[in-house]
């Protein structure tokens, strides 16, 4: 090809089309359940909002009104835990570049998944409402692609994909009648959330001038008196322009303009007197690709509405969740100077996300995951955030890789209530967490608990009743639809040598082990410059998590031989998996070596099968 911009053709069972957190989950997760996957991404480095390039943290269902240990664990799990668990001890500096990596190399690990950076999707080939191929193009090295899959998921935020497919779409805000939303205004238009553009500040221990550019708006205190700008190391996600105009078409003008707000607030802080103590504070880095929050919202099997997210209605075809809250933004952004910035009313209780919202109503072969399902713009104000984006694409990649392996179509797959199902034990299986759906297929179900020693609220039992985690607290998951228990095992301190083990009346064949582990998931954790949000986090090893540990299997012969199938040292992840071929295994012990910090040992799931 050298010399010439000829097609590349390249065949794949999915192709996942943007590299945000969306895409790159939905692309892991189709790759590690058996599809051929390629994930384009049109810029350079994965993450999308949360990338080097832009740096917002990644937020979901655990805020400030969600999260109680040992009662409400609402943090996502899955892939994204297992990001955001390796970030927090593989990047303790906190560098944003540092995550570019690791989302770099969980691509690059999987041999079902093709990466492709700087690689945009610019047109579709279409049989009817059947997407063929898609067509992409790289112009650092003037190659051009021909990608043929049977699923095309589309996580591209601005729906480039499913738009070029001419799969239906919304943009805007409905009006109240539209879906029954009170939250929503009397009329509908066309207006959005705006787009923001981030900056980080150092302090630098000596005076630092700021001369501010001739373009730079001016704001006063009065202008801000709503928009609080008391602390220095991380910008505002205030700084909020575009939501009048064009998200997609007019982004040009809206990151000029958003330099020159964000030039101003910072010329403010450093200039007009107010704030003498940022006298030793300087820019240490600033955005230039604007942080999209809205543009198109494609149309699914199902739209979500306000409705569901408050009454957290129960799909039988759920496969994500979600707990934001529906936090809408004036579409004048900063101009909005006479109001909040925000409204964020939360819900109750973390609600579902159903597969239909996830299917296009139309393009028989179309997913979508991100801030572009099938939603209200009200109901999209909460789904949008990244950690939902994530579980969602988790969710999505799976469902893909499921249909693929028993050859379904996407449109026959949907309808496929048994397939659905599958789907949702091999997400639960993978670490998902899914409102009201228990965990079935579980050999360690059959055996004898047996430990050490044990805490009333923590007995050993619980690592066999089907839940890894406690959702029955405030905020959590509907009463009507989860089982109250902290469904882990829980040593007493003063165990030195703890151990859990189970065992078979009849001896079982096991071909796999995995371990599920308490990470303090009623706890935030992201990767943030925001000072006031890191004292909230445990940033590196999770104290509640196991650090070292084996597990011995026990073999029904006349020998009564052992083996060690497990020995695992410096541990931070929550679940844990071994491959193993055993047969007759009469019992499985796992001794409990060592913390990352807390004073007992903590598990809430052995797993067989």
């Amino acid at each position: 090809m050298s010399g010439e911009n000829k097609r590349e053709l390249v065949q794949a069972d999915v192709l996942v089309a943007g590299g945000g957190i969306s895409g790159v989950i939905a692309a892991i997760a189709a790759a590690r359940n058996g599809a051929k996957v390629v994930l384009c991404q049109d810029r350079s480095v994965l993450g999308g909002n949360a990338s080097s390039e832009i740096r917002m943290h990644i937020v979901g269902a655990a805020h400030s009104k969600r999260g109680t240990a040992l009662e409400t664990e609402a943090r996502e799990g899955g892939i994204l835990e297992e990001i955001l668990l390796e970030c927090a001890v593989r990047n303790p500096q906190r560098s944003a570049s540092m995550l570019d990596l690791l989302l770099y190399e969980k691509c690059r690990a999987e041999a079902n998944l093709t990466l492709m950076l700087n690689t945009a999707i610019i047109a579709v080939q279409m049989d009817g409402n059947r997407i063929i191929s898609a067509l992409a193009t790289r112009e650092s090295t003037e190659h051009s692609f021909e990608i043929n899959a049977n699923i095309f998921m589309d996580c591209t935020g601005d729906g480039r994909l499913g738009k070029e497919a001419g799969a239906l779409f919304t943009t805007g805000r409905e009006s109240s009648a539209q879906f029954g939303e009170s939250f929503a205004g009397e009329i509908s238009d066309p207006y959005r959330l705006g787009s923001s553009l981030l900056f980080t500040a150092r302090n630098m221990g000596k005076p630092m001038k700021f001369i501010a550019p001739e373009w730079a708006k001016r704001y006063s205190e009065e202008d801000l008196k709503y928009r609080d700008h008391s602390s220095w190391e991380y910008g505002y996600w205030w700084v909020e322009f575009g939501g009048l105009l064009d998200t997609i078409s007019d982004n040009e003008m809206i990151r000029d303009e958003l330099l020159a707000i964000m030039m101003g607030v910072w010329d403010h802080i450093k200039n007009s007197g107010n704030h003498p103590e940022s006298e030793n504070w300087a820019l240490d880095w600033f955005g230039f690709l604007p942080g999209k929050r809205e543009s198109r919202r494609f149309i699914g099997k199902h739209v979500l509405t306000q409705g569901d997210l408050q009454h957290s209605v129960h799909f039988e075809d759920v496969i994500a969740y979600g707990g934001w809250p529906m936090d809408t933004h004036p579409p004048q952004g900063i101009e909005a100077k006479e109001i909040d910035p925000c409204q964020q009313p939360h819900t109750n209780h973390v609600y579902g996300i159903p597969l239909g919202a996830m299917i296009s109503a139309n393009v028989v072969n179309l997913m979508f995951v991100g801030r572009n399902i099938s939603a209200t713009h009200i109901a999209f104000s909460s789904t949008r955030v990244m950690a939902t984006c994530g579980v969602m694409g988790q969710g999505a990649g799976t469902f893909a890789a499921m249909a693929i392996k028993e050859s379904l179509p996407l449109d026959v797959a949907y309808r496929n209530e048994e397939l659905v199902r599958k789907t949702q034990q091999q997400l639960i299986k993978q670490d998902a967490f899914l409102p009201g759906i228990p965990a079935s297929d579980n050999l360690a179900s059959q055996a004898v608990v047996r430990a050490s020693s044990e805490q009333p609220e923590g007995q050993a039992s619980n690592i066999i009743d089907g839940y890894t985690r406690s959702m029955h607290g405030t905020n959590g998951v509907r009463l009507d639809r989860v089982l109250p228990g902290t469904h882990r095992w829980m040593s007493l301190p003063e165990d030195r040598e703890p151990w859990i083990e189970l065992e078979w009346e009849i001896p079982t064949s096991i071909n796999e082990i995995t371990i599920v582990l308490d990470t303090g998931m009623h706890r935030r954790l992201t990767l943030t410059h925001e000072n006031n949000l890191q004292k909230k986090l445990e940033w590196g090893p999770q104290p509640e998590t196991l650090k070292d540990f084996r597990v011995i299997a026990y073999l029904a012969s006349p020998l009564g031989d052992t083996r060690e199938v497990m020995n695992i040292q410096d541990n931070y992840q929550r679940q844990v998996t071994t491959d193993v071929q055993l047969e007759q295994v009469s019992k499985i012990r796992l001794d409990v070596l060592s913390t990352n910090g807390l004073d007992h040992a903590r598990i809430f799931e052995i797993r067989c099968h």
